[in-house]
């Protein structure tokens, strides 16, 4: 149960938290492949299986694991290496990495995600904490939000303890009077937890808790996490 007298702050996760991550991350390589079509047209060929680009993307966490938290460096060497791979010319990779980044960004957000910020930035300072690489200023959430961290620019991913420190210091309270939010049981629940914030499970599609750690409150949609929120008293922003 949240002790909610004790919160003075709520962090965020993105993906899969506000909007749907695979149905934009899929546009995006659509209209990537649709790029290569017509600048490398070579690499298009190679890679018109349904899922190669993704694929060659997987592969890169595995050849380049010092990139793990960077998802934008992973993107652009595996753009790089399909290049490369295809006789395409390899600094094609800049340009082509900037038309998936600027499509991954015109994301769809849940129903409920405008107004639940809304509520919820009205009442305490909002911190963004991701391990993707999506921008807040572009995809239009800036004004709810004190700041936003993310893995590539901090150096550490979620469920690392640094990393959920770092924001509660940007929000100007102590670990403990930060509630978490997001979607992923492991990196956002049990990460939040560990690392001594209050944590919510935002848990949208009715999976099962499998962890051993207790399980947090958990909703269904940040509509139900608002009603939780409004029984308790409001922090200045």
């Amino acid at each position: 149960m949240l002790d909610l007298a004790r919160i003075r702050a709520i962090t965020l996760d993105l993906d899969d938290t506000l909007w749907p991550i695979w149905p934009t991350i899929a546009r995006a390589e659509e209209v990537l492949a649709q790029w290569l079509q017509d600048h490398a047209p070579r690499t298009a060929e190679l890679f018109a299986q349904p899922g190669a680009l993704r694929e060659i993307r997987n592969r890169m966490v595995d050849l380049r694991p010092d990139l793990r938290a960077d998802l934008s460096a992973l993107r652009r060497e595996s753009i790089r290496l399909a290049l490369g791979q295809a006789g395409d010319p390899t600094d094609l990779a800049e340009p082509a990495f900037d038309v998936f980044f600027a499509e991954r960004q015109r994301v769809t957000m849940f129903d409920d995600a405008h107004p639940s910020l809304q509520f919820m930035a009205a009442r305490y300072p909002l911190v963004a904490v991701s391990n993707g690489n999506a921008d807040i200023e572009q995809v239009g959430l800036a004004p709810y939000f004190k700041a936003a961290l993310n893995a590539r620019d901090f150096g550490v991913a979620k469920p690392d303890p640094r990393i959920f420190h770092a924001a509660a210091e940007a929000a100007g309270v102590a670990p403990h009077e930060v509630l978490h939010v997001g979607d992923d049981a492991a990196l956002d629940a049990v990460g939040a937890l560990q690392s001594g914030l209050q944590a919510v499970w935002l848990n949208r599609e009715q999976q099962a808790w499998t962890h051993e750690h207790p399980a947090p409150l958990t909703v269904q949609s940040l509509t139900e996490l608002c009603a939780w929120l409004g029984q308790g008293p409001q922090s200045p922003a």
